[in-house]
């Protein structure tokens, strides 16, 4: 890739010198004699790097820099003086220049020192293309989906992203909860800052408690040095605490004082910290009915739940299966280097039939399984998990009215009915575990 270097100045021996000198770097070279015309190429062509005389006939280079700058922040700028002016050097670093030299004193640096400014320009493009794959990868518009239940739940999304609003995401595991936080942080006004994820189910209660706060050396037996907490690490941005229905009940009270007072202690320290985040919680968990049973502080449920978003599960977005599907067998036939397959009708009645627990999580894991364990050009039901056949063949058989199933499925319908669907509820006046009765439910298709 060839580097294209522009030089304003109104000397027109000393530009075309200029011009010889670097075009016999390999750097592609364009030339102007007023800022107007600079300012012009600058608008027509990607420059790189522009070597900018001070004085010209229609203004003053250091002052013409910020203009630059403002317009094209990738493009760096060498500033060329007759006369060595320390005012003017020290201005110019301000303004942003890449460096300020001497006519005749410093010739022999020019070359250098456009090497070292392309050098930078090349990083900082590598920086932006990167900030704009995170940025891209999550944006709301690559959330797959065309069903009413996904268009909804993006439609708040967007529209709580530009406040500062606490967020309390719900839904069942593998619903996207952690790709909306994501999105929700990258449209928000904090964009840039940090975006800090921490599952509350993944450490016991003093682990959990020194890695949200942090802790001070020597705070507990292994604590060899300070470390920083994650409220800390997200000053300025969002903190994102996954599955926030299992934090212990004390540390809750400490993250309630947190976000009421944006002061926190860490762990072992006796003087408080200040921390400006924005907090995005999750839960699979019905948190009213939590709190309700006195298993989760009814404060902090109340803080949290300043702006709730439920989303979908997948057996209630099956218009998006579909789409879904696609995707991910485009990106694991590239990922195992197979030729783009082709997803067979059967296939897909059975990925439609099915009422995956798991929701997205589970059928990227099946896609990715059934990619592998292909051999033609079509994936076919063959290539499926033996359960997910088989579960589709057991709700396709007739129930008789007078089996045993018969009557526990209906008796577990009417308890659905009169909780309005709260499955924590329904299992409570059951008298059965959680687990059981989302295995029911799967069973009888409910």
């Amino acid at each position: 890739m060839t580097h294209k270097i522009l030089i304003i100045d109104d000397e027109e021996k000393l530009r075309s010198l200029l011009a010889r000198i670097i075009k016999s770097e390999g750097f592609e070279i364009f030339e102007a004699k007023d800022l107007k015309s600079g300012f012009k190429k600058l608008e027509q062509t990607e420059i790189d790097v522009v070597l900018c005389d001070v004085k010209l006939p229609d203004g003053n280079g250091v002052d013409f820099l910020q203009n630059i700058k403002n317009s094209f922040p990738l493009t760096e700028v060498i500033l060329l003086t007759a006369f060595g002016n320390i005012p003017d050097g020290v201005q110019a670093m301000k303004n942003g220049a890449f460096d300020y030299i001497v006519k005749g004193d410093d010739n022999d640096k020019i070359i250098p020192l456009l090497y070292k400014a392309v050098e930078k320009v090349q990083l900082q493009k590598k920086v932006q293309q990167l900030e704009k794959r995170i940025n891209d990868k999550y944006s709301f518009s690559t959330i797959i989906g065309k069903s009413k239940g996904i268009e909804q739940v993006i439609d708040l999304a967007q529209k709580v992203a530009k406040t500062d609003s606490t967020v309390l995401l719900t839904g069942e595991t593998g619903t996207g909860k952690e790709v909306f936080a994501q999105a929700i942080h990258e449209n928000s006004n904090r964009v840039g800052k940090s975006f800090v994820a921490l599952n509350c189910s993944t450490f016991s209660k003093e682990i959990l408690e020194s890695e949200l706060f942090g802790h001070k050396q020597g705070a507990f037996t292994g604590a060899l040095k300070d470390k920083k907490g994650f409220i800390e690490e997200a000053n300025g941005g969002t903190l994102f605490l996954d599955e926030i229905g299992e934090m212990p009940i004390d540390l809750q009270a400490k993250l309630l004082r947190v976000l009421e007072t944006s002061e926190y202690i860490p762990v072992g320290d006796t003087t408080p910290k200040k921390s400006n985040f924005r907090l995005i919680a999750a839960t699979n968990r019905d948190l009213k009915t939590e709190s309700d049973e006195h298993r989760f502080r009814s404060d902090l449920y109340f803080r949290l739940n300043i702006f709730e978003i439920k989303l979908p599960s997948l057996r209630e977005r099956v218009k998006d299966i579909p789409l879904l599907a696609n995707y991910y067998v485009k990106q694991f036939s590239e990922k195992t280097n197979k030729k783009a397959l082709q997803i067979g009708d059967d296939f897909l009645q059975k990925l439609e039939n099915y009422s995956w627990p798991g929701n997205i999580r589970e059928l990227k894991n099946v896609i990715e399984r059934s990619v592998i364990l292909s051999n033609g050009d079509i994936l076919t039901s063959d290539v499926l998990p033996y359960e997910m056949q088989h579960q589709a063949e057991n709700n396709s058989k007739p129930m008789s009215a007078f089996s045993m199933q018969s009557v526990e499925k209906l008796h577990i319908q009417k308890v659905l009915n009169y909780t309005k669907g709260n499955k924590a509820e329904t299992a409570r006046l059951l008298e059965i575990g959680i687990a059981t009765l989302y295995r029911k439910i799967e069973e009888y298709n409910l």
